[in-house]
């Protein structure tokens, strides 16, 4: 049972349908002026209006990137760096829980164009309050980072809140959107907003970055001046259509998932919370994705459980994948206060949007942790 959406899902069928013919027959390249590259356009084109109609922005607001990470990078970067270069503004805002393409962008801005940053702490469920944002906001600030929802414990913000504090104060806030779709509402038309594509149905290497043409944005990619100047590089026009198709689909079969979704996930918490000593529910009680559910499971090892997991047939994630391959402890657990050694307990969830009930997996995980906990004290009465 594949439980790691929130890492990458399976591409849906439609979506590999509506792409195919723009991989094979309909290969022409949007900047040419025959009959091919009019085609591409043409679908390029309407690619962008069917985003931006889901995301309730303005189809030049449109840029496609390769994924959430560019598109993250493009956001940050690109309008900070702009905001430096018209008004010397050197300063962005974040949290300590963002995703690692956030947090990195932060600090190659530091590190590179001399920008200063505050990162701003969370409370114990991962939330991050509208009152320290209007705090942090200084004559100098040039953005405000925020993701949507957080991709390990699953906490959503209060986005709005922190949007209208960011117009009142005259600052761009970009929104890392990129767990939210399929999930939540997508309409910022005020904020730039960054999602991607595998989260929900299509490959690898798909997503955008929607800029409102009114916050001005420097490339990070220079050259043919495709994407209005913003995103230098043949488009991927294949991949344009994927996410067009995709959102689409999300965002017609939300409301549904997000029901059924979060009626299993609640009873799966339920039976974990009962099934397994020391397991702890992560991140906000009721302000959550409904797709995820993470625990930390206290005196366990999280790598050894997940090992034992896909023995038993349960292919789970100990965070974001995005750092997995770091042995240290998830930055997103210890903002929310969790010591190292518990941190390194986590395993997260997350659920497709058709998922059925899992009482099979909370049992799997109890005996996973049960035959962990077993073995470590083998192991320490041998070598007594």
């Amino acid at each position: 049972m594949y439980l790691d959406h929130a890492a990458s899902a399976p591409v849906r069928r439609e979506v590999l349908v509506a792409m195919t013919p723009h991989l094979t027959s309909e290969f022409g390249n949007p900047s040419s002026v025959h009959g091919a590259g009019e085609r591409a356009r043409a679908a390029l084109d309407d690619a962008r209006r069917r985003v931006a109609r889901v995301v309730g922005a303005r189809t030049h607001d449109v840029v496609f990137t390769s994924g959430g990470t560019e598109a993250n990078n493009l956001g940050i970067k690109g309008i900070a760096v702009a905001a430096a270069l018209a008004r010397g503004a050197r300063h962005v805002v974040t949290s300590a829980i963002e995703h690692s393409s956030v947090l990195g962008s932060a600090r190659a801005l530091e590190r590179i164009h001399g920008f200063s940053s505050t990162v701003l702490p969370v409370d114990c469920h991962g939330l991050v309050d509208p009152d320290r944002v209007d705090a942090a906001i200084r004559d100098d600030t040039a953005l405000v980072a925020v993701g949507y929802a957080n991709n390990e414990v699953g906490t959503v913000q209060p986005i709005l809140d922190i949007e209208r504090v960011c117009e009142r104060r005259g600052v761009p806030l970009h929104i890392d959107a990129v767990q939210a779709a399929g999930w939540l509402p997508l309409s910022f038309p005020r904020s730039s907003l960054a999602v991607s594509g595998h989260k929900i149905g299509t490959p690898k290497g798909t997503g955008a970055l929607i800029a409102p043409a009114r916050i001005p944005l420097e490339p990070l990619f220079h050259g043919g001046g495709q994407e209005r100047g913003r995103r230098a590089g043949t488009e991927s026009v294949a991949g344009a259509v994927a996410l067009a198709t995709a959102l689409e689909l999300a965002e017609a079969e939300r409301a549904s998932a997000a029901r059924h979704v979060e009626r299993i996930r609640d009873e799966f918490v339920a039976r974990v919370l009962a099934l397994v000593p020391g397991a702890v529910l992560t991140g906000h009680p009721s302000r959550r994705l409904p797709h995820i559910a993470s625990f930390t499971i206290a005196g366990a090892n999280g790598e050894t459980v997940l090992t034992d997991l896909e023995r038993r047939g349960v292919l789970a994630s100990s965070g974001s994948a995005c750092s997995s391959a770091s042995e240290d402890a998830s930055h997103v657990l210890l903002a929310l206060g969790i010591d190292d050694d518990l941190a390194r307990t986590a395993i997260r969830f997350s659920l497709a949007a058709n998922g059925t009930e899992l009482s099979s997996v909370a049992s799997a995980l109890a005996d996973a942790v049960a035959s962990h906990r077993g073995r470590s004290t083998d192991s320490v009465g041998s070598s007594l």
